[in-house]
C-alpha cells in the first residue's frame, strides 16, 4: 500500500522530512477494522511528533491522526461496523497513523461517518471534535442546556482547527455566550460566522478586553493555544469556582496557586487518553463522533475544513505541516484520494 512515513525527524523545509513509500497492508485482528482512507486531516500533533530530533526509525513510521474512509475488512470481535461501512476517527497515537491507504483502528474510537458530508469534509472534524466535546462536557462539566444560567466561556485560540468546532458546540449544543480570540481580520470573521458573539485580541490583555465586551469573569476558559503565556490572564478571569482547560502542553511550572482564593479548577484534555491507557470507556469517543454527525446531518453545526490538497502524497503532506508550523492556519487542512 501507499503510505507518508518518516525514518528521521527532520525541519519540514527538508524533502526527506516525509517520504513516499511502500508497506505492507495490515490485516486486522480483535476489535480492529481495516479501513481504507479516502481523506485525511492534518494537526498540529503531526507537527509535534515530527519536530526534528535524533532519534532514528529503524522502519518507516506512519503519522496522522484525522481520517475518513471505508470499512474494507473486520477482525473476529467487531461488532459495531461492517465491510463498506463508510467511517471517520482520529485513531490511537501509539499504532501506525492514517498517512496511509489503509489503516487498523479499533472500533470503539470509530464513528459513523456523517451522512451529508464528502470523505474530505468528515475527515476535518474526528480529532478536534473528540478533543472540544471531551473539553467542554466531560473536562469543564458544561452542563448541556447552560443557556438557562447564561453562562460563559472564553476559548483562546479560536480560529484553529479545536476552536472552530468547540465555538460551534459551546454555542449550539450548550449554549454559553462565547468570547473567542483571534488576531487577524479572516480570523475573526471565521469564529463570528461559526457563532462566536465576542471577539477579543489573543496579544492583547484578556481581561481588560473582557471587562470591556460586558464580562467582569467567565465562568469557562478554554486555552487552544500557549498555555504558559495564557494561563495568568486566564486565571485573573476565571469566575470563582469556575474551570480552566487546556489542551497544550506547558514549558514552565503553572502557579495554579492564582486559582486557590476564587476555588476555581484546573484540567487537562488529551484526546488520546482513552486509547492509549485502554480505558474502560474507549468506547465513548465512537458514541461522541455517532453524536457529532447527527448534528452535522441535522445542519446544527458544520465541517471546519477550510482547505483541501489532492492528491495525498509527501509533498502536498510537508505542504501542510509548513503551513500549520507558520501558526497561521485557520479551519483545518486536509487532504484527499491516494
Amino acid at each position: 500500500m501507499k503510505a507518508i512515513a518518516l525514518t528521521q525527524y527532520l525541519p519540514i523545509d527538508n524533502p526527506e522530512s516525509l517520504l513516499d513509500v511502500q508497506l505492507d497492508k495490515p490485516a486486522p485482528q480483535g476489535r480492529d477494522l481495516l479501513v481504507e482512507i479516502k481523506a485525511i486531516g492534518v494537526n498540529p500533533v503531526d507537527v509535534k511528533v515530527r519536530a526534528p530530533k535524533d532519534t532514528i526509525e529503524k522502519k518507516p513510521r506512519v503519522l496522522g491522526w484525522d481520517a475518513a474512509g471505508v470499512v474494507q475488512a473486520v477482525g473476529p470481535e467487531v461488532s459495531r461496523f461492517k465491510v463498506g461501512d463508510r467511517v471517520f476517527y482520529a485513531g490511537d497515537i501509539t499504532r501506525p497513523g492514517s498517512n496511509s491507504e489503509f489503516q487498523l483502528v479499533d472500533e470503539r474510537i470509530v464513528g459513523n461517518m456523517p451522512q451529508s458530508l464528502s470523505f474530505e469534509q468528515a475527515a476535518a472534524l474526528p480529532l478536534t471534535t473528540i478533543t472540544a466535546w471531551e473539553a467542554l462536557f466531560e473536562r469543564l462539566h458544561v452542563p448541556p442546556a447552560a443557556a438557562a444560567s447564561a453562562k460563559s466561556i472564553l476559548i483562546i485560540g479560536g480560529a484553529g482547527g479545536v476552536g472552530s468546532i468547540a465555538i460551534q458546540l459551546a454555542v449550539k449544543v450548550a449554549g454559553l455566550k462565547v468570547i473567542a480570540t483571534a488576531s487577524r481580520p479572516e480570523s475573526e470573521k471565521w469564529v463570528r460566522e461559526l457563532g462566536a458573539q465576542h471577539v477579543i485580541n489573543h496579544f492583547g490583555d484578556l481581561p481588560a478586553q473582557l471587562k470591556q465586551q460586558g464580562f467582569d469573569n467567565v465562568d469557562y476558559v478554554l486555552i487552544l493555544n500557549d498555555t504558559d503565556r495564557h494561563f495568568p490572564a486566564a486565571a485573573a478571569a476565571i469566575a470563582p469556582q469556575g474551570m480552566i482547560c487546556t489542551i497544550v502542553e506547558n514549558d514552565a511550572p503553572l502557579d495554579v496557586s492564582l486559582l486557590k482564593a476564587k476555588s476555581a479548577g484546573f484540567i487537562w484534555e488529551f484526546m488520546f487518553t482513552r486509547s492509549m491507557f485502554q480505558t474502560a470507556d474507549m468506547q465513548q469517543q465512537g458514541n461522541l463522533l455517532d453524536q457529532v454527525a447527527r448534528l452535522i446531518d441535522k445542519q446544527v453545526i458544520v465541517t471546519t475544513v477550510n482547505q483541501v490538497l489532492s492528491p495525498i502524497n509527501a509533498a502536498n503532506l510537508r505542504l501542510a505541516h509548513a503551513t500549520l508550523e507558520g501558526g497561521r492556519a485557520i479551519g483545518k487542512i486536509v487532504l484527499k484520494d491516494f
